[in-house]
C-alpha cells in the first residue's frame, strides 16, 4: 500500500459506478414491485393480474424512479 492510497472510504465516494447496475436494479425492483402492485389491486379486484398489467406497471414505475434518481 502506498502513502497516496486514499483507501476503501475515498474510493467509493469518488466512484460514480456503472449506470448499467443501476438501469438492472432498477428494472428487476421495478417489476417486482409492479407485480406486488398488481397482485395486490388484483386481491381486491380491482385489476386483472395479467403480464401486460405487471409489465404496464413496471414500465410506469421504472419511468418514475429513473426520472427522479437522474435529475
Amino acid at each position: 500500500m502506498s502513502a497516496d492510497d486514499g483507501g476503501f472510504g475515498e474510493g467509493i465516494a469518488t466512484s460514480d459506478g456503472d449506470p448499467r447496475v443501476l438501469l438492472g436494479l432498477n428494472a428487476v425492483l421495478s417489476t417486482l414491485l409492479g407485480w406486488t402492485l398488481i397482485g395486490g389491486l388484483s386481491f381486491l379486484d380491482v385489476v386483472a393480474f395479467s403480464a401486460i398489467n405487471v409489465a404496464t406497471a413496471a414500465i410506469l414505475i421504472f419511468t418514475l424512479t429513473y426520472a427522479v434518481t437522474m435529475t
